[in-house]
């Protein structure tokens, strides 16, 4: 398959481009600036958009509370804005230069010039409405646009389809290049092909501000699964080892997590089931710890993780 018609081409390697993510995937809405960078970063940019300007310091805890708020505000506005950070530390001309005496201080940059700001550890609402007030409400159109092709690349990847889903995933990221559903899609996308290198190649570049959320955890945790189940041997000797042995609980975990990596998720979960009705103590309870592990991996909407939650309560409450 050539890279034209590759719906993987780029991901988790040399991306370029709004689809495509770099070595460290790109906060395209946020960045840190210096003075020498300021009138680039800032008075540049802002005639494409609007700018804010965070300036704080490593010292002072304000500016952490709000570090991840206005973050997430921006990283939502899908680039109707942009936030640009200066540490007054190390760069102390430019606040120096518009009078900012106290921190966190956030000013908006319009055309090249300040038109508004405030100051303080404001909470999430008034972050919100400040932005909206400099660049409008958000396109719920967009969003709602972008919702549904993330619904129906999920539909295609429940059905099999990676190569369609991975498509519709790289487009979504056209859009918004840091959506989480998306770059963890293209990941799952990998998985279901083989290709274990390359989601983990994606997943260990993304920035923590990205690999924290719940959906490429998942992604993460799954990696780990698959790249533990290779080394636990042949599923078919273990299969003979418990024909030989049904209480052999240790070959029986390691099946339970073979078979979960190849899919077979009913199979993976009646294994650890099994190993709590015969006994609970085995590995400190580890066959529950297990199955656990699994529904976070599954998600709770996953229909095995609700078939095995309802066997798992019977044995735990009855």
């Amino acid at each position: 398959m050539s890279d034209n018609n590759n719906p993987y081409s780029g991901f988790g390697g040399q991306m370029t481009g709004h689809a495509h993510m770099g070595d460290t995937p790109p906060r395209n809405h946020i960045r840190d600036t210096t003075t020498a960078g300021f009138a680039k970063d800032v008075l540049e940019e802002s005639r494409k958009q609007p700018v804010l300007v965070d300036f704080w310091a490593p010292w002072c805890g304000p500016c952490r509370q709000l570090a991840p708020v206005i973050e997430k505000v921006v990283g939502e506005s899908n680039g109707r804005v942009k936030l640009v950070k200066l540490n007054i530390d190390d760069h102390p001309a430019i606040p120096g230069q518009l009078g900012i005496q106290s921190i966190p201080a956030v000013v908006a940059f319009v055309n090249g010039q300040p038109v508004d700001g405030f100051m303080g550890a404001v909470p999430e609402s008034q972050v919100r409405q400040f932005i909206e007030k400099l660049a409008g409400p958000a396109d719920n159109a967009g969003e709602a646009e972008l919702t549904a092709a993330l619904d129906e690349a999920d539909g295609l990847v429940a059905a099999g389809n990676f190569e369609d889903a991975a498509q519709l995933f790289g487009a979504v990221m056209q859009a918004d290049p840091e959506n989480v559903r998306a770059i963890a899609g293209i990941a799952e996308c990998m998985l279901g092909t083989g290709q274990h290198e390359r989601a983990s190649q994606l997943v260990a570049n993304l920035p923590e501000t990205l690999s924290k959320a719940p959906e490429l955890q998942a992604v993460a945790k799954r990696l780990e699964q698959i790249n533990e189940a290779r080394k636990l041997g042949d599923p078919q000797a273990l299969e003979h080892e418990l024909a030989l042995d049904p209480d052999n609980h240790e070959a029986r975990i390691k099946l339970a997590k073979i078979l979960n990596v190849q899919g077979r998720r009913e199979e993976a979960a009646e294994h650890l089931l099994i190993i709590m009705r015969r006994d609970r103590t085995f590995d400190d309870d580890g066959a529950r710890r297990q199955l656990l592990q699994f529904f976070d991996v599954w998600g709770p909407k996953d229909p095995v993780t609700a078939m095995a939650r309802r066997k798992l309560s019977s044995i735990l409450f009855s």
